[in-house]
């Protein structure tokens, strides 16, 4: 895959800093929910811890540019003001969605206990949607996560791969993360909370593709070829 020119690599302590920072999410998850023997909780911890630090070490030595990307803060210079809302609010929800998800399913049991197969199938939509994440950024080196331009980066239509699919992929890999997780931690209110991070993400794909579609060459067309922004033959 063609890469854009790379900057001097990702500081390695930084790299040490994040995976130490992720590796706190399972602690909070098991803190809210009060029982460290929560089954779902650790497949959940499991496959997440999985998918970042993969992640992570992957660009580390693939693809530092993107990774330095990543690692930016969630309001930057050249980000467009509207996503700077959005942003805002994605993080909130997204807080709310983690944190609500252990105290209703396992400390206080607001939802009623889901079949167990609907747990497991909450279960297979996690792994897949963690490598659908994993492949769009394996793909797609100008995947930042702020809505702007990256010409100091030469960015270019990405139409390989699943963006041969959907114009979206990493946000359709997060939408059925929304959905999967509360399917597998049987959280009723992670679910309602999930829709609301969906219809975020939703908003923010308009928003992003007018931004394209306007200041990069080519995306216009890539948008009659591939029809579909995050689910086909549905959004």
């Amino acid at each position: 895959m063609n890469r854009s020119a790379e900057p001097p690599p990702v500081p390695l302590s930084k790299l040490i800093g994040a995976l130490i920072y992720l590796s706190f999410f399972p602690v909070i998850l098991f803190f809210l929910a009060g029982d460290w023997r929560w089954t779902e909780g650790w497949i959940f911890s499991v496959v997440f811890c999985a998918l970042s630090f993969v992640t992570l070490i992957y660009l580390y030595f693939k693809d530092p540019a993107l990774l330095k990307e990543r690692f930016g803060p969630p309001i930057q210079e050249g980000q467009k003001s509207w996503d700077r809302v959005l942003i805002s609010l994605f993080f909130l929800e997204f807080l709310v969605w983690y944190a609500i998800m252990p105290l209703d399913a396992r400390r206080f049991g607001w939802s009623p206990v889901f079949p167990f197969w609907l747990r497991i199938l909450g279960g297979v939509l996690l792994v897949i949607a963690c490598v659908i994440v994993f492949e769009a950024l394996n793909e797609n080196t100008f995947a930042a996560p702020v809505v702007k331009m990256q010409k100091e980066r030469g960015q270019k239509v990405i139409s390989t791969g699943l963006y041969a699919i959907v114009r979206h992929p990493m946000y359709a890999g997060a939408t059925m993360l929304f959905i999967a997780a509360p399917l597998l931690l049987n959280s009723v209110y992670g679910l309602a909370i999930g829709l609301l991070l969906i219809v975020t993400i939703a908003v923010r794909s308009l928003g992003e593709e007018a931004m394209l579609k306007q200041e990069l060459d080519g995306y216009s067309d890539y948008m009659k070829k591939v029809r579909w922004r995050l689910i086909p033959f549905l959004f």
